[in-house]
């Protein structure tokens, strides 16, 4: 009887305590002001109205424009944690008034990006923006995702990267470099540790590889550089994932124990760093992350300096890349059952504000992402979007193919 009673008081007292807490807070709605902060490089006269300004929680994406004052008002949101990205290009006349360059440029982009963030009641959010000059050369395709053959193996051989001429001009591509991003499953860096050790000056490398500088190679206007792994038809393996790579411009060739197939027709994409001895063709991380850079310098990067793990003295060991000599850079994150996890970016957000990724946690589907076309130059070739954010960027594709890129 005593139990009992003991038990009904405390249901009771129970009861009692939740029915004094207020959940309210939890789903009423909520405003929130964007004021965004122009480049530092805007030193003339801009225009702060008319920009849109995108607030991302999982699938659901809210935006506004804003007003004279450079301000988007966002109403009638639901309290919670927020991606929050801008971004616009400016015409070379635009670029000249706002930042009192003579520059020649082709273009350039302003964008700007916090990720993670609560918004849980009214509020005004600084958003700070950067101004990158658009390249001639883009990371217009990168397939890591892998596949499985007609027995249902895992299908690894057909990965590949492909750069794109975003220009009106024919570009020698010959001395490019490619760079693979750190992609451990525990960050080597964070952003914040790069940020403590090398004032944000930096990208962690595990591979490097270059286009050879001694033959030239020329692209047109609309053009692209496929860069692969096995330069053969995959599709007899899986044809509906896998495509016929044969015609690759270079093959990353594999000198391993067990080898892919190569094909000796095919150009060797020569190997400057790679921080697994045993591997010497390019290292896609099926799942991600898989960043991707490319970049061109005089200077001999098999003599940048490396680094151990922050804090380690030991272990493996990755370039360090200036990031100075970045022309593009794609950010490639891991898409989890809980979902991108933004605190594992490796890339800064003046090289790369968003980030990109496929949809299946483990890969071996046949995604691919991909730029998607912004518009066509005079002469029909795509012109892909680079707003220097891969979120905005980006698409992912089951079925679109090397060298194409309107689906």
């Amino acid at each position: 009887m005593t139990k009992r009673l003991h038990t009904i008081l405390v249901a009771c007292g129970l009861f009692a305590l939740t029915s004094c807490v207020d959940y309210s807070d939890a789903t009423s709605e909520t405003s929130a002001r964007v004021q965004i902060l122009m480049p530092k490089e805007f030193t003339g006269t801009s225009t702060l109205a008319g920009h849109e300004v995108i607030l991302q929680q999982g699938s659901t994406r809210l935006s506004a424009t804003t007003d004279a004052n450079g301000v988007a008002t966002f109403n009638g949101i639901i309290p919670d944690v927020y991606d929050i990205s801008c971004s616009w290009e400016i015409t070379e006349a635009e670029y000249h008034q706002a930042t009192g360059s003579n520059q020649s440029v082709s273009g350039c982009t302003v964008s700007g990006s916090q990720n993670s963030l609560l918004i849980k009641e009214e509020q005004t959010i600084t958003l700070s923006t950067q101004l990158s000059i658009n390249q001639d050369i883009i990371i217009g395709k990168i397939y890591y995702a892998g596949s499985k053959d007609n027995n249902n193996r895992n299908y690894m051989a057909g990965r590949f990267i492909e750069i794109y001429n975003q220009s009106n001009k024919e570009i020698d591509v010959a001395g490019f470099y490619v760079g693979l991003v750190e992609a451990e499953s525990t960050q080597a860096y964070t952003l914040q540790n790069l940020h403590d050790a090398y004032a944000d000056s930096v990208v962690l490398l595990k591979q490097i590889f270059r286009i050879p500088a001694t033959t030239s190679h020329k692209v047109a206007a609309g053009g692209s550089v496929l860069i692969v792994n096995s330069a053969i038809d995959h599709t007899a393996n899986n044809t509906s994932m896998e495509y016929d790579l044969s015609g690759a411009d270079f093959e990353a060739k594999d000198y391993s124990s067990n080898p892919v197939q190569n094909n000796p027709a095919t150009p060797a994409l020569e190997l400057i760093y790679t921080m697994y001895p045993s591997i010497s063709n390019m290292n896609l991380v099926q799942s991600g992350p898989c960043g991707v850079v490319i970049f061109r310098t005089d200077e001999d990067p098999a003599s940048l300096p490396t680094t151990y793990p922050y804090g380690k003295t030991s272990g493996n060991q990755w370039k360090l890349l200036p990031k100075r000599m970045i022309l593009d850079a794609v950010e490639v994150l891991s898409n989890k059952a809980t979902g991108v996890d933004v605190a594992t970016k490796r890339l800064y957000n003046d090289i790369d504000a968003g980030y990109t990724y496929i949809n299946a946690a483990s890969g071996r589907n046949g995604e691919v992402v991909y730029r998607k076309t912004s518009k066509h130059a005079t002469d029909g070739h795509a012109v892909l979007m680079d707003t220097n954010n891969s979120s905005n960027d980006f698409k992912v594709s089951t079925t679109i193919k090397p060298r194409e890129y309107d689906e």
